[in-house]
């Protein structure tokens, strides 16, 4: 996935659903500037934590819903350039909808948004909102990457 998004120097990135942090850490060691993980879930967020200390990361981390979150960001005019999107599986499907749309207000420009889902229940984004970049199937796993219009 990360040899597909290239070069990521400067970048803030959002790490929706973030479990471990695994997919912001990687970013941040990869010359993003800031990233910001988000999970509602309270041994994920203690491992997300443990795993930025432990690689001497610093990092915004919360303890949240994603839609409640995206909304407060909204409000605060907080944009990204990243974002990553690794919901439950069983959870992605339901989310496309009402995701892409509390997305759309906290993207730059520029911004990607990586998806990662079954791909058996894929999590698509409206069309009228992100133009589909790129597409990769690793067992029954779906990566979509889309760019924000």
């Amino acid at each position: 996935m990360f040899s597909i998004l290239g070069e990521l120097a400067g970048v803030s990135v959002l790490d929706l659903f973030a479990g471990s942090g695994a997919l912001a850490i990687e970013a941040l060691s990869r010359g993003a500037s800031r990233a910001t993980l988000v999970d509602s879930s309270a041994s994920a967020i203690a491992a997300a934590r443990r795993n930025l200390e432990t690689l001497g990361l610093d990092a915004d981390v919360r303890r949240q819903g994603v839609l409640p979150f995206l909304r407060n960001a909204a409000v605060q005019r907080r944009h990204y350039d990243l974002v990553f999107v690794d919901p439950p599986y069983r959870h992605a499907s339901s989310l496309s909808d009402e995701l892409g749309a509390a997305l759309e207000p906290v993207l730059t420009p520029d911004a990607r948004v990586v998806c990662e889902s079954d791909r058996r229940a894929p999590l698509h984004l409206a069309p009228a909102t992100f133009s589909p970049l790129a597409e990769r199937i690793y067992g029954d796993t779906l990566i979509s990457i889309y760019g924000s219009r």
